[in-house]
């Protein structure tokens, strides 16, 4: 079952539009983390010159780049499978065990991240905690952020992911018409 032959759905075609597009976007802060490696590396080696701020940051873009292109990959069923096992299975197989491993073991980590993130990121915006490094990046919250927010994408992206192999083996909800 590739992801192609799963049927889109409304709702699968109107999430995976928008984290599609997100997921692009997100190149930019790839290229983004690129230059702040290359410009941390010269100021370091040639110039005997280190800059925290620039340490935290290759950390802050790599988590926000991780943690909102989690939807992305799911969307775009680029993410790792066991494909020794799937491989040799049919096409209704692998759509049953997708709705297992989203119902049993991706929606629940999903929601617990969710719900411990709340706390986490409004204490950090509470206290206005900052880098404990001396000259480290102020607003911690906003990286803190990127954990709640990435994984509500990644929640749109297993409803959408879910509602496509639900339409494949029930057929419902319906599949979107062909344009």
């Amino acid at each position: 079952m590739s992801d192609q032959s799963l049927p889109v759905t409304s709702l699968s075609q109107l999430i995976d539009g928008v984290v599609v597009k997100l997921g692009s976007a997100l190149g930019l802060v790839w290229l983004l983390l690129i230059g702040v490696i290359v410009v941390n590396v010269i100021s370091r080696y040639l110039f005997s010159e280190g800059f925290i701020e620039l340490e935290e940051l290759q950390w802050h873009l790599y988590a926000t780049g991780f943690l909102l292109g989690l939807s992305y990959a799911l969307v775009q069923d680029a993410h790792v499978r066991v494909d020794v096992f799937r491989s040799r299975w049919s096409d209704q197989t692998q759509a049953w065990v997708e709705v297992y491993g989203l119902l049993l073991l991706l929606l629940p980590f999903v929601m617990l991240v969710l719900i411990a993130a709340g706390p986490f990121v409004l204490y950090a915006f509470e206290t206005a905690e900052v880098s404990q490094a001396p000259g480290g990046l102020p607003f911690r919250w906003m990286i803190k952020a990127m954990l709640p927010i990435g994984f509500v994408l990644l929640l749109l992206a297993t409803l959408s992911r879910l509602s496509r192999v639900l339409c494949l083996l029930f057929g419902w909800p319906k599949p979107r018409a062909s344009q």
